[in-house]
């Protein structure tokens, strides 16, 4: 809490350095008016200490309010501005980046057929890899059967090669390695499709072609 005190108090300070030079130049006396923290009311040719980081008040001569000074509020204020700016610049960045992508599809394709001339592609693409991790996971299988049969030798206690040890356990993280993959192709259909169904949409929102 008291990083944020000496802020409001520092922020403060800068605000009525100012005012109290102009006054000076001016020739003018002002009185400074707050309520302290401690509920009381001071007043004061300068700034009261007990009206540091609270609402001050500049008085006339007469008595009359001409300022009033919340260095709580303007820094609320400031960062409230900050704040919208961010939002602003973010908001303008997303427009730009919208307006980049719109461009690169249309440099992209140049019919709807296009589109789904690239979907069919994507799509065989992704169902040779799927092919591909389905063979690969059956011959690492029947590689795993033929280390078994081997290791039916050493169930009597004697222990088996290390280097038969080492090639099941290769081939098992071999295994867990292309089933992952396998996994992972079979979902990536619905990506592919989402993809494209995204691009169409977008090209015939651009276009006007359907």
């Amino acid at each position: 809490m008291m990083a944020p005190q000496l802020a409001v108090i520092a922020a403060a300070a800068l605000l009525l350095a100012p005012l109290a030079a102009e006054a000076q130049q001016k020739g003018e006396r002002y009185t400074y008016r707050c309520t302290g923290t401690d509920g009381k009311k001071y007043y004061g040719s300068t700034i009261p200490p007990a009206c540091l980081g609270q609402p001050i008040d500049q008085l006339n001569s007469r008595g009359i309010r001409v300022k009033r000074i919340d260095p709580e509020g303007d820094e609320k204020a400031r960062l409230a501005k900050e704040a919208e700016e961010k939002r602003l610049a973010d908001e303008a960045a997303e427009r730009r980046e919208a307006l980049r992508r719109n461009r690169a599809l249309l440099a992209t394709y140049t019919s709807v057929k296009d589109i789904d001339s690239a979907r069919r592609r994507a799509l065989a693409d992704n169902q040779k890899a799927v092919m591909e991790a389905q063979t690969r996971i059956e011959a690492l299988k029947k590689r795993r059967a033929a280390y078994d049969k081997e290791l039916e030798f050493y169930k009597e206690g004697a222990k088996p090669p290390a280097k038969l040890e080492e090639d099941v356990r290769a081939t098992e993280v071999d295994i867990e390695a292309t089933e992952g993959l396998l996994a992972s192709k079979q979902k990536e259909t619905v990506n592919i499709n989402a993809k494209y169904d995204e691009d169409k949409r977008r090209y015939q929102e651009l276009t006007g072609r359907k």
